[in-house]
């Protein structure tokens, strides 16, 4: 059986044991892996900038479900437009190349040398 995306059902908290946990709208409760490295401060201010982007995250989350229902039929099923939805926004949302610093990430990660700088 494939895996299929769990959809989050409410705003991601810190549980009793200290992990960041939201429930699935399957009803279950995830975890979320946070780096090691946080240290309270930070883990704080991960779930308040959580927390401030849960409503605009829900209307993402209604316009995604709008979108699949108005494309899925009979040759494009509602898991297919599923998985071009999100590797369509996976491939939008990657950081542009205009942007140095993540150009600079992507030569690392490829081995590249970045480009020398003019000197003119």
């Amino acid at each position: 059986m494939e895996d299929q995306p769990i959809t989050p059902h409410a705003t991601p908290i810190v549980d009793g044991e200290g992990n960041l946990t939201y429930i699935g709208d399957d009803g279950r409760r995830y975890v979320v892996g946070l780096p090691s490295d946080l240290d309270d401060f930070s883990v704080d201010r991960v779930m308040e900038l959580l927390r401030s982007g849960s409503d605009l995250f829900q209307r993402i989350e209604l316009l995604c479900q709008r979108w699949i229902d108005q494309v899925s039929g009979p040759e494009l099923d509602s898991r297919a437009a599923l998985v071009l939805l999100l590797t369509t926004l996976e491939t939008a949302l990657e950081p542009s190349d205009r942007d140095p610093a993540a150009q600079e990430e992507k030569e690392e990660e490829e081995g590249e040398e970045p480009p020398a700088a003019d000197s003119d």
